[in-house]
């Protein structure tokens, strides 16, 4: 829809107003003379003249209606009109009615013969101007009457239509309609009104889904943590009543308890973190980081776990200052959670690759384990917070469904991203990219 400035309509409003009166007043003049000149022309008074000496050389004639009819044809043609009275004001001779005469200029003289008033003669021409100020009033009028109705319709009725949205808006009604205007001004209101109430609503919609979601963490992680407070509880009880009454018993108890602690331990670490990364805005240290060595490091710490399985971690195309800016403590959570639920999954005698290298303007850094991997229909939902694969749905691996979660999360908020899929050799394959650091440090 094509639109205007209210500038614009302010001004073509103006003139329309200021033009319409003056295109009455002159129809009005071309309706009564015949003519667009509004001063007297000179075939005008001659005219005037012709009338006169016809009437003054005839006024023997003036009863005759065969005079009368060839003065009324000569008036009829001159755009004029007679009346010829007596000195006693009764009309002898009237070329037309009352009423049309009404507005018409006129002009009046006596006819004398020897010394007597023989009688009076009016003339009657169109050249007043009352007709053409009526008119001119009257297309006022209509001017004003115009302007008016494109006001309401393009101006007031959608400002109004606006305040009534807005107060729909304010009591939560998001099902707005606005009505369109051809003034530009109000049509951008109109779109940026539009635009607001779209961003309310997938606004809304967001929160209801957080809020879901929120509450499902919550229900969910409360759930992993009963498990195991119920089993250590059970086994501090145990040890409280005597029941381990051998040194081989307590032993025991006391490694399931170290165990079920350092579950609950995880659970809550994860639980903090995602809740740090879902809810909270964070703010990322940015300092100097060695990609490689953080896998190294991390890899030391899980070499004992992985011999107890008899898993091989082994670094392959493993470069040197792999230089990043980024937070390190997040960045050694995110690769942690990627290695440990890498030994937690890959089978006994197996074997983890990990790769770390520089790609152009990027460090790719890739983890895979010789496990089952993941489902096809589970490739799409493995980053989603509580996930877990049929393999670890009864919980025995420990994991609770946030590490992965967490993990692009961290990876995304340095500028990169972490995929999930399945090595074509078997098991599962994460493969993630961080920006290189511009000027990285030897």
């Amino acid at each position: 829809m094509k639109t205007i400035r209210i500038r614009k309509f302010t001004i073509l409003s103006l003139f329309f107003i200021l033009q319409l009166p003056w295109i009455f007043l002159i129809v009005a003049h071309y309706i009564e003379t015949n003519t667009f000149r509004f001063e007297r022309t000179d075939s005008q008074q001659k005219k005037v003249n012709e009338t006169i000496h016809q009437i003054e050389t005839n006024t023997e004639k003036w009863t005759e209606s065969t005079w009368q009819n060839q003065i009324k044809n000569y008036l009829q043609k001159a755009n004029m009109n007679v009346s010829i009275l007596t000195e006693s004001n009764k009309t002898i001779f009237q070329s037309d009615s009352t009423r049309e005469l009404a507005f018409k200029s006129t002009k009046q003289f006596s006819i004398i013969q020897d010394g007597k008033v023989k009688g009076r003669v009016v003339i009657y021409q169109s050249n007043s101007r009352a007709i053409e100020i009526v008119a001119a009033l009257i297309g006022l009028i209509l001017a004003f009457f115009i302007i008016g109705l494109m006001m309401r319709q393009f101006i007031i009725k959608p400002l109004e239509q606006f305040s009534l949205g807005s107060r729909k808006i304010a009591l939560g009604d998001l099902d707005v309609r606005l009505p369109s205007s051809r003034i530009t001004e109000i049509e951008e209101v109109r779109e940026s009104f539009t635009a607001m109430v779209t961003g309310l609503k997938e606004s809304f919609q967001n929160q209801v889904k957080l809020e879901n979601e929120r509450r499902f963490v919550i229900a969910a992680v409360a759930h992993d943590l009963r498990t195991p407070l119920f089993a250590l509880r059970g086994y501090l009880e145990g040890l409280e009543q005597g029941i381990a009454r051998t040194p081989e018993k307590v032993s025991k108890y006391v490694a399931v308890c170290k165990e079920k602690s350092a579950q609950l331990d995880r659970l809550v670490e994860d639980l903090f973190t995602f809740t740090k990364t879902e809810y909270f805005e964070m703010k990322l240290k940015q300092e100097n980081v060695d990609l490689s060595q953080i896998l190294k490091n991390l890899i030391d710490t899980l070499k004992l776990p992985a011999q107890q399985k008899n898993i091989s971690i082994i670094e392959q195309k493993f470069e040197k200052h792999c230089m990043i800016s980024g937070d390190l403590h997040l960045l050694e959570r995110a690769i942690n959670n990627l290695l440990d639920n890498a030994v937690r999954h890959t089978p006994r005698n197996g074997e983890i690759v990990v790769q770390c290298y520089k790609d152009h303007d990027k460090i790719i850094f890739t983890i895979q384990d010789t496990g089952i991997g993941f489902l096809e229909k589970e490739l799409s939902h493995v980053f989603e917070p509580l996930f877990r694969g049929e393999a670890s749905r009864n919980r025995s691996t420990g994991g609770t469904g946030l590490g992965l979660t967490i993990s692009q999360r961290i990876i995304k908020q340095h500028g990169g991203d972490l995929v999930a899929g399945n090595h074509c050799d078997g098991g599962a394959l994460l493969r993630g990219w961080i920006p290189l650091q511009t000027h990285s440090s030897n």
